[in-house]
């Protein structure tokens, strides 16, 4: 819930070329991509795939979806991000 918190707050700041954008998608990048390891790990201690029915899809293509969705974001973040001159 942080993490989808964090994404509403900062797509309104990015667009409007606020000056904490940045900051803001690089809190929301790592605490989005903490959260999923997280659940990786909650659901591989705990043998969550044979109750999930259904719902195991969202593991198995939306949190690896996710997981690509992050580090595309942290590439950016490190690379492609224009700096702010002084």
């Amino acid at each position: 819930m942080l993490a989808a918190i964090l994404a509403l707050i900062s797509i309104p700041a990015v667009a409007a070329d606020h000056r904490s954008a940045r900051l803001l998608v690089w809190v929301f990048n790592v605490e989005g991509s903490l959260d999923l390891a997280n659940a990786i790990v909650l659901a591989t201690i705990h043998g969550a795939a044979p109750y999930m029915g259904p719902a195991y899809w969202i593991p198995a293509f939306r949190v690896p979806a996710l997981l690509v969705t992050h580090y595309f974001t942290f590439v950016i973040l490190t690379k492609h991000w224009p700096r702010r001159r002084h």
